[in-house]
């Protein structure tokens, strides 16, 4: 059972060896995730280390403690990524319902982004789109699962992404890279930030656009999440690469279900995960509104 993996993990941290107390399963898609009394325990899942470096979330977990926007790490194993945590008391772990419900939860997210990406904290890993395809295209050659049709003409037409992002491109600061609505846990008056497993230095607009996407967020909630980020309205060109992020975190997401897909992965149906994100991200993409947003990028 889980529970007795939990316990074993337990017994193998000094500070946790003696705890007896109850166990509360908590959310996540890969990993087994505990609270256990004041503490919280993640257990990585099997075959998260064919494409995660827990040496590197080890890093950015404590950094980004460090910047004040996720909870304290009290424990942490960079070769098995066992990692315990300060279990934040009266925090609501989100989701898309709770974002549209929680009155100025999109706010209070865009907040703790801007104070993330700007507290000048380095993680070890660059997170670069178009590598990251090419790395987990390298994982799937070795499974096997289908790719959904139209992947790669799909890539080649993104290298117009790819130009207009290259155009005019934004310092790299420290970013999350991952924002689903469960990674974010708000107590009503600030909005902490978990699970560091592929956050690295990247454009600090993916964030937004892919929070946006897991959130199902409407244009209101973009529009209050943006105004607290930006201090304010953002510009053609920042409204530009949200959108295109949008498209882009839903092609690569792709990927990554039919990875848990092929590692069978029982939390959910990846296929349909997988189909479902790669749909949007062609409907996005042949938009006039997507080109609009390429050219806004391309005029900087």
């Amino acid at each position: 059972m889980v529970t007795d993996e939990a316990r074993a993990a337990l017994d193998a941290i000094p500070m946790l060896a003696g705890y007896s107390g109850p166990l509360e399963r908590l959310g996540g898609l890969t990993n087994l995730v505990f609270k256990a009394g004041d503490f919280c325990l993640r257990i990585p899942g099997k075959g998260t280390e064919e494409y995660i470096n827990r040496a590197n979330e080890a890093v950015a977990a404590r950094e980004a403690a460090k910047a004040g926007v996720s909870p304290e790490v009290l424990h942490v194993d960079p070769g098995t990524g066992v990692m315990v945590t300060r279990y934040i008391a009266g925090a609501e772990t989100m989701s898309p319902e709770k974002f549209r419900t929680r009155p100025g939860s999109p706010a209070r997210a865009g907040e703790a982004f801007r104070k993330l990406h700007d507290s000048g904290a380095v993680f070890p890993f660059r997170f670069e789109l178009f590598a990251m395809i090419d790395d987990y295209l390298k994982v799937l050659s070795t499974k096997e699962v289908a790719l959904p049709a139209g992947y790669h003409d799909v890539v080649r037409d993104a290298e117009s992404v790819r130009s207009a992002l290259a155009a005019h491109p934004l310092p790299i600061v420290a970013c999350h890279c991952d924002p689903l609505c469960e990674n974010f846990l708000d107590t009503g008056e600030r909005m902490w930030i978990v699970d560091w497993e592929y956050s690295g230095m990247n454009d600090p607009l993916w964030d937004l656009g892919d929070l946006s996407v897991e959130g199902k967020f409407d244009t209101a909630q973009d529009e209050e999440m943006m105004r607290a980020y930006f201090g304010g309205e953002a510009r053609p060109a920042e409204r530009g690469r949200i959108v295109i992020y949008k498209a882009m975190c839903d092609l690569l997401w792709t990927l990554w279900g039919l990875i848990q897909l092929a590692n069978n992965n029982p939390v959910d149906d990846f296929r349909a995960y997988a189909d479902g994100r790669f749909a949007r991200c062609k409907a996005l993409m042949e938009t006039p509104e997507f080109s609009r947003h390429l050219a806004a990028i391309h005029r900087g």
